[in-house]
């Protein structure tokens, strides 16, 4: 039903909007949508304005104490010629949640901590163990240990570091090498998977010893999944911030047929709104109690539970 009995005006023209804007029918699904309504069609782009802006206002004031957070992706898109620092959570029941975002020139120390001071205002408790999945960008990295502690169960994005390595050699070297990095990474025993990467470390440091550098640095955090109790989809889901380049994806398909990006709060009002359009729980979601399970015996003992241990 185009529009609902009671449904506010502005929420119709959203819903129109994310479920047509795609398509090869939006002009004329738009033109019988004011046409029933009795709104001119220039007027479906203020309505559009008006929601998204509320939309986008509620996501990033919302309280995040109401989720049981497993897991945060961090890590930054560019998106229309403009950088997008984005937060994505992952609740206890694998439903996944658009946490915040910050828009900024680049990926640096400043934006990064002001997206993790947001969240920790608004109620995320980094004291609590869980995985944060990061792009691996030196600046996030930095921001995330001081909100969270040395002690932060990080996974480095293995798409990124396999992204990053390929990048220093020339073209003839680096699907082999890809190759190398994706068959390591895919080997279900920590060991295997650190002994795979060693030896092309060697490879790499007779071939380029730039890309040598860039494989080793920080390589365990590429195997942190590995030391978990993961397989299967969850484990590849917890290895990359795969799900925030999805969601970005979403997001450029629905406004694919925006001409023009004007300064202000347009990109912000596209980018959080219209990114948890249709999200679905994290794939391999149904393996969570055990990671779980595992999250749980990191916390801190209680001194009496302590001193009975020992």
């Amino acid at each position: 039903e185009l529009f609902r009995r009671g449904q506010p005006l502005d929420e119709a023209v959203w819903d129109k909007l994310m479920l047509e804007i795609s398509t090869r029918n939006y002009a004329k699904a738009v033109r019988q949508f004011a046409e029933s309504y009795g709104i001119e069609k220039s007027a479906v782009s203020e309505h559009f304005v008006r929601v998204s802006r509320r939309k986008v206002r509620e996501l990033l004031e919302r309280d995040l104490s109401q989720y049981r957070l497993c897991a945060i992706y961090l890590d930054g898109i560019e998106f229309k010629g403009q950088h997008m620092l984005v937060a994505l959570g992952v609740r206890q029941d694998g439903q996944k949640v658009v946490l915040g975002l910050r828009q900024g020139g680049s990926e640096n120390a400043v934006v990064a901590s002001e997206l993790l001071r947001d969240l920790s205002e608004r109620g995320v408790d980094f004291s609590q163990p869980r995985l944060y999945v990061v792009d691996g960008a030196k600046a996030l990295l930095k921001a995330l240990r001081q909100h969270a502690g040395e002690q932060a169960l990080v996974q480095r994005c293995q798409l990124h570091k396999r992204r990053n390595v390929v990048g220093h050699l020339t073209e003839e070297y680096r699907e082999e090498v890809d190759r190398k990095m994706a068959a390591a990474y895919a080997m279900s025993s920590t060991a295997d998977a650190k002994r795979a990467l060693e030896k092309l470390h060697r490879e790499l440091q007779e071939l380029n010893p730039s890309a040598a550098r860039s494989l080793a640095e920080g390589m365990d955090e590429t195997l942190t999944v590995h030391r978990l109790p993961l397989e299967g989809w969850l484990r590849r889901m917890l290895a990359t911030t795969n799900p925030i380049e999805s969601a970005f994806s979403v997001v450029d398909t629905v406004s694919r047929r925006v001409k023009c990006w004007k300064r202000g709060d347009h990109l912000e009002r596209w980018v959080g709104p219209v990114a948890q359009v249709n999200f679905r729980r994290i794939k391999g979601y149904r393996d969570l109690p055990r990671f779980l399970a595992a999250l749980e015996n990191l916390k801190p003992k209680p001194p009496a539970a302590q001193a009975r241990a020992a």
